[in-house]
């Protein structure tokens, strides 16, 4: 068979050059709209969010394409693939000057988005000329052709001045055309491709192609490459726009500058092959994520004005950057970002050899897809933020995420290959003449856990889970306290002098429910990464940081909203505690008393909604902290406020609890997984149904709680409704830790069928008091919602077990009745994990919904609707899929079938 080895190396040279120059020519007219962009923008009065979506459109293009034109690269050759999609590209770059219309330029520049998809057709043609001693190299020579970008910014001013921007699409269609005919006639067909026409071998499938893309690890590399890639794709397109507003420059020379990052972000990409090639990639990709790190911090430092009380009078300086060192800066930012695309894709060939074009079209689709969503986003953040370097704000904290990824995901693979060895080491180099393994080892660590076992749990273990579990009760409800935070204090915001709208007050009210339940997702699976006590230790310090930040924003009116938007986010790192805390929780108890235990953490935890709902208002009526928490806010009838107390009182209890976690809880070496281990839940059915179920329980519980205080305010102005919001929260916390014996008793699919019909006609009630103005019809209604909101919580967690209990013998008939069980088990915690967390949401759509709706109709009523509609939608599942005769858990709860263990949680 013929090899790389039997290659010539004029014929690797031949390849190598003619796909980087087809490359660079491809990359040329992929960013055309960066020049061209700006006077289409004149010409038609583009926002900054439309010029954004302009000139992001190609990339959307380039990026999707990416994943199928490697998959056909693999499978026709990059001979024929690379020059027909050039000729394609081509004709559109022709075709957009026949566009007269906002919507025909965005769909002409579509067309030219074809070309971002060049990139994976040359890798994975190139990669099979190379043997992988030398592919990083090859690899990184190729991918110097994003030197493209650079060649439209310096040449395209020119012409455009000379002969308008139609005049640079007709050259640049001409100049593809004539590269795409050139490639198809001096090309030829790689290697591995003529060896398979030979031997009649069938060319991979795509089910084949597409296998790897299941491992996490591609979708890591991918995050990289959105970075390195994406990034700079979209501040190429970005920079000149920025340069001509920020620093004043006619069109020549901001395309001169934004030329000079484009090309250190592309000549260096060579060079990041050799060094990937003889140090490795990882090293260069840490390399490339420290450096931009630093580098993107001092980019997103917005101009600012600093006084200083000095012991001989004010001091006043500013900070800002210049013209010249803004282009320093970014010159050394693509260096680095260059180093790391040539690591990225020297990870790919030799990680997957055989599936080059789809994991690499993978990789390369998701890099693209981040230079279609970032122009987008830095737009949207210029428009909402004024601030302009919020760009490179942005891409800091896409930085600093990879860096966090890549170093966990390595030290899990080291930990996971040299365990032993590591344990062995001092925590600090220093401390290596003192240090004693047997004598040093983590005595909060336990290595011999058995709660089923009887005597083991009467002398040791009930002592060492119980400490935990009223460690955890506390953190938990200090959680949840700081995610809801926000429910209260939003109410009171216009009152002390900030003026936004209802809407902008039902974001506020909204965002700490969709980034709460985001986190959850995440938090799912951290604890049997890290370990209970630290990840606990961690996720309880992390609070400090949204309270400390409430307690300061809200003493100046003048405070930006974006500040809010953020601290509102934050305030979610709350929110995700849960499914942590309920996954660490489970671990202690044995499953005769895991059900309590859960069901203590859970509803003691939820308390915290209304703990809270209860104390802000008091805290916030007297200076509590004295002079140290800042003077009050006057309300407009003169009243005062300390609004920041809402911050400022949980920052002792925080402090308290992060110690107590750290000092007084354990970790359970046998509780350590993988997240490939968790993850089989994804592809189970029910996972996603008691999705569904449980976000119309808690979801309903936690949305209603958030949402509750501002739309009782806004429907019954008249009414001090913070005195009586706190009562719905307390209830439906009550209901859940008091009523689950209901559950166990008559089966949990019944139980939630007669919740989710109690919940509609609730709804229905609410609807009919707002219309009819009675505020004690709409109390009562609310306190039915909460009440059955807690039921349900626990009976839909109660199903769980038992359904997996039953699919698992059928899933996976091999496993013997202890396997199953243990399997089932397992499955059983990841679901009601995972579950918690897409439940979660429905602490932003619901004050989301009743913002829309009053904005669009001018009441909560449309969203009511829009409530009642979805509770009829999960009682029809319930009874379809679960308590019919015939259903899944019909024998089970009529006592024909034998029972299992139920394992309630939040």
């Amino acid at each position: 068979m013929q090899t790389t080895d039997s290659v010539r190396p004029a014929e690797q040279n031949r390849a190598l050059a003619l796909s980087t120059i087809a490359f660079t020519a491809c990359f040329a007219v992929w960013t055309i709209f960066s020049i061209i962009g700006v006077a289409i923008k004149e010409e038609l009065g583009l926002t900054d969010t439309q010029f954004g979506l302009l000139v992001a459109t190609p990339i959307l293009t380039g990026s999707v394409t990416r994943l199928f034109l490697g998959v056909w690269t693999e499978k026709y050759g990059g001979r024929l693939v690379f020059s027909a999609q050039m000729i394609l590209t081509a004709l559109a770059t022709w075709a957009l000057t026949l566009a007269h219309s906002y919507t025909m330029y965005l769909v002409a520049a579509l067309g030219i988005g074809l070309a971002g998809g060049s990139f994976i057709i040359g890798v994975a043609y190139v990669s099979r000329w190379y043997d992988a001693g030398h592919q990083g190299t090859a690899l990184g020579i190729f991918g110097a052709g994003n030197v493209g970008a650079a060649v439209t910014k310096f040449v395209a001013p020119f012409v455009m001045v000379a002969y308008g921007w139609h005049g640079v699409a007709y050259a640049w269609a001409i100049g593809l055309a004539i590269v795409g005919i050139l490639f198809f006639l001096l090309a030829k067909d790689d290697p591995e491709l003529v060896e398979r026409r030979r031997s009649g071998v069938k060319s991979p499938s795509f089910a084949q192609q597409f296998a790897p893309l299941r491992n996490l690890q591609v979708w890591r590399f991918s995050l990289y490459y959105f970075f390195v890639f994406g990034a700079f794709v979209a501040l190429a397109l970005w920079l000149p726009h920025y340069l001509i507003d920020v620093y004043g420059v006619d069109v020549k020379t901001a395309g001169m500058c934004a030329a000079a990052f484009s090309l250190s972000a592309s000549l260096f990409r060579a060079y990041g092959g050799h060094l990937s090639d003889r140090f490795g990639a990882r090293a260069v990709m840490y390399w490339t994520f420290g450096f931009s790190l630093i580098l993107l911090f001092m980019l997103s430092y917005p101009p600012t004005d600093y006084v200083i009380r000095g012991k001989d009078g004010l001091i006043s300086f500013t900070t800002e950057m210049g013209l010249w060192p803004f282009v320093g800066t970014l010159f050394a930012l693509g260096f680095f970002m260059s180093l790391g695309k040539a690591a990225v894709f020297k990870h790919i060939p030799v990680y997957y050899p055989n599936h080059v074009g789809a994991v690499g079209g993978l990789v390369g689709m998701i890099g693209g897809l981040g230079g279609f969503v970032l122009p987008i986003a830095f737009g949207a953040l210029l428009d909402l933020s004024g601030i302009y370097t919020s760009c490179f704000a942005l891409l800091f904290v896409v930085v600093a995420v990879s860096l966090a990824w890549m170093h966990l995901s390595i030290r899990a693979m080291e930990r996971a290959s040299h365990g032993e060895a590591l344990d062995a080491l001092p925590q600090l180099p220093e401390m290596q003449p003192i240090h004693h393994p047997e004598r040093t080892a983590m005595p909060r660590v336990l290595d011999d856990w058995r709660p089923e076992d009887r005597s083991f749990w009467e002398e040791k273990g009930r002592r060492v889970a119980r400490r935990n579990l009223w460690i955890s009760i506390p953190a938990l409800l200090l959680a949840f306290s700081v995610w809801m935070v926000w429910s209260v204090v939003v109410a009171r915001l216009p009152a002390i002098g900030f003026d936004f709208t209802p809407e902008e007050l039902f974001w506020l009210a909204a965002l700490p429910g969709l980034s709460g339940a985001t986190l959850r997702i995440f938090y799912s699976f951290m604890v049997p990464i890290f370990g209970g006590r630290l990840w606990t230790t961690l996720s309880t310090a992390s609070l400090l940081v949204p309270a400390l930040g409430i307690g300061y924003a809200v003493q100046n009116p003048q405070t930006p909203y974006l500040i809010f938007l953020t601290l509102a986010l934050l305030c979610g790192l709350g929110g995700g505690n849960f499914a942590s805390s309920m996954a660490n929780i489970a671990y202690f108890f044995p499953k005769a008393e895991k059900g309590n235990a859960l069901a203590l953490n859970a509803g003691l935890g939820n308390l915290g909604v209304s703990v809270m709902q209860f104390l802000v208002p008091l805290v916030i009526t007297a200076g509590v902290f004295g002079a140290v928490a800042g003077e009050p806010q006057v309300m407009s009838d003169g009243g005062r406020l300390w609004m920041q107390n809402a911050g400022f009182v949980w920052v002792p209890l925080i402090l308290v609890a992060t110690a107590a976690a750290w000092l007084g809880m354990n970790d359970i070496a046998d509780a350590r997984a993988s997240f490939r281990e968790q993850a089989v839940i994804f592809g189970r059915k029910h996972n996603w149904l008691m999705c569904i179920l449980y976000t119309g329980t808690f979801g309903s519980f936690i949305g209603y709680s958030a949402g509750f205080p501002l739309l009782t305010k806004l429907q019954f102005p008249e009414v001090n409704a913070l005195q009586y919001v706190f009562l719905g929260p307390l209830v439906g916390a009550l209901s859940r830790a008091a009523t689950g014996w209901i559950s166990d008793r008559f089966g949990g699919g019944r139980v939630t069928v007669w919740v989710f019909a109690g919940m509609i006609l609730s709804v229905f009630g609410v609807i009919a008091s707002i219309g009819a103005g009675s505020f004690e019809g709409f109390f009562a209604a609310f306190m039915a919602l909460f009440l059955l909101t807690g039921i349900g919580n626990a009976s839909t967690f109660q199903m769980i077990p038992a359904i997996m209990g039953r699919e698992i013998p059928r899933l996976m008939p091999d496993l013997d009745a202890g396997a199953s069980r243990k399997q089932a088990d397992r499955e059983s915690a990841a679901i009601i994990a995972f579950t918690s967390a897409i439940a979660a949401y429905g602490a932003f759509f619901i004050p989301k919904a009743y913002g829309s709706s009053i904005a669009m109709t001018g009441a909560p009523v449309a969203a009511l609707w829009g409530f009642l509609a979805f509770y009829v939608i999960c009682l029809v599942i319930t009874w379809a899929w679960y308590t019919r005769p015939g259903g899944l858990l019909h024998d089970i709860e009529r006592g024909r079938a034998t029972p299992v263990t139920a394992q309630p949680a939040e």
